[in-house]
């Protein structure tokens, strides 16, 4: 008997079906090159949107670590909400005190251009959403390591944005810590990125010279052509009749961009901005009066109870073979500073500055027997529940002026949900490390 034919019956016949299925080209839809008529797709306006992206994801990396940077999670573990991180915190320093605004301005940036990118890189998605179903899928090992880091870069800036904005609005649908989630979905993202951007920067470079922005701005939807067919997967191979211009595309994405700004940027910025800050996080506002600023967690969510703020209620302040126990009334006596300090949060919201009063750190470092060369101090809270129930503050944090235990603002005693009887304010502080409720200062302790 004669051997079967390879293309007939047999196993020759099933491993001959996936060559005949690729040769026989990409199946109906998406992965057909016909399937996608858009005019408007190139190389040209690829380009656009990828160097607005390459300058705004820089801009937001970089904060993005800044911010890590300013909760000192190298000085205590329960500074550090990302454990195991490895030498992905070799560039931590000490976080400055000064400018007072310092972390203010940089997590507004963070965030608001966080918001505002999110049209263009929808519209970077759009322009290129052909490539993501090019037919085969693998041609190649190299292919197969393009696509991989394609599939790391896209599903990485997805998942930082949609995290980061969900961050925003203090929706934690997602399982986990956000803090952890989004400083190792960063260093995934930021890999892949600079991977893209290495192989594709000369072919960006070359797209961009190819056509002049400024007569795209002039140029009609009548007037628009698509841009020249190439290999790039890009440009229509039957492209439809433009119903927009690329003037009408950019500026498009411009508008949406222009109105995330507005309706963001006003819990950074403050004044007459603020009201229309509509993707601020609500609820948050607990009225008006000397107490009438944002707050992110009330008395009552983390668990504190009357008696915990109460006549009973006492400061333990600790150093070395030191303890000094003080009612509130004694805390006081003791000599009072001022401060015009703001409060910024890591969601991006921030208040102008308040007016506080209360007991210098180094004063009360003082009081258990420490002078000039001030030590790190650990705070502790009264709170139950939540995370940030305590914090360690760096030396040059407690040596600052403007470092206060804080007994008032604005004039007026704290209210329970600003940390009645007393709180931490520290310039340039991230809001959730100006410790609420305190009951606990260590001086010289990190636990």
């Amino acid at each position: 008997m004669s051997p079967l034919p390879a293309d007939s019956t047999g196993d020759g016949h099933r491993a001959g079906r996936p060559r005949s299925a690729l040769a026989a080209g990409p199946p109906p839809g998406p992965a057909r090159p016909e399937f996608w008529r858009s005019p408007l797709r190139g190389p040209w306006l690829t380009a656009v949107f990828g160097l607005v992206l390459l300058f705004g994801i820089t801009v937001m990396f970089v904060t993005g670590l800044l911010s890590y940077a300013a909760y000192n999670p190298d000085l205590a573990a329960v500074n550090d909400q990302t454990p195991d991180k490895g030498w992905l915190g070799f560039y931590l320093f000490a976080w400055p005190t000064g400018p007072s605004w310092l972390y203010r301005l940089n997590q507004g940036v963070h965030v608001t251009l966080g918001v505002v990118l999110v049209p263009v890189l929808l519209a970077k998605l759009w322009s290129v959403i052909p490539k993501l179903f090019a037919w085969p899928p693998v041609r190649s090992p190299a292919q197969a390591l393009e696509r991989l880091s394609l599939l790391l870069l896209v599903g990485g800036a997805l998942f930082e944005f949609i995290t980061g904005l969900l961050n925003i609005q203090l929706h934690y649908i997602f399982p986990g810590s956000f803090y952890t989630l989004h400083f190792y979905g960063a260093w995934v993202f930021i890999g892949a990125f600079v991977v893209h951007v290495t192989f594709r920067l000369g072919r960006m470079t070359r797209a961009l010279r190819t056509r002049r922005l400024r007569t795209e701005l002039r140029t009609t939807a009548a007037a628009t052509v698509p841009e020249p067919f190439d290999g790039t997967g890009l440009v229509a191979p039957r492209p439809a009749r433009a119903t927009m211009s690329r003037r009408g595309a950019l500026g498009m994405v411009g508008a949406g961009s222009l109105v995330l700004f507005v309706v963001t940027a006003g819990q950074s910025i403050g004044g007459a901005l603020r009201r229309t800050a509509l993707l601020a996080p609500h609820g948050q506002n607990p009225g008006t009066g000397p107490n009438g600023f944002q707050i992110n967690k009330t008395a009552a969510s983390v668990g504190i109870r009357p008696a915990d703020i109460g006549p009973d209620w006492r400061l333990t302040v600790r150093a070395p073979g030191h303890e000094s126990v003080l009612t509130l009334d004694q805390v006081r006596q003791l000599p009072q500073s001022t401060a015009a300090l703001p409060i910024a949060c890591v969601e991006g919201w921030s208040t102008p500055d308040q007016h506080w009063s209360g007991v210098r750190l180094s004063d009360l470092a003082a009081l258990v027997g420490l002078h000039g060369d001030l030590p790190e101090v650990f705070v502790e809270s009264v709170e139950r529940g939540g995370s940030f129930s305590s914090t360690v503050l760096r030396d040059n944090q407690v040596r600052n002026p403007h470092s206060l235990l804080a007994l008032q603002v604005n004039g007026a005693d704290l209210s329970p949900d600003h940390g009645y009887p007393a709180r931490v304010i520290v310039p340039a502080n991230p809001g959730v490390h100006n410790t609420k409720w305190v009951t606990r200062l260590t001086f010289g302790a990190t636990t």
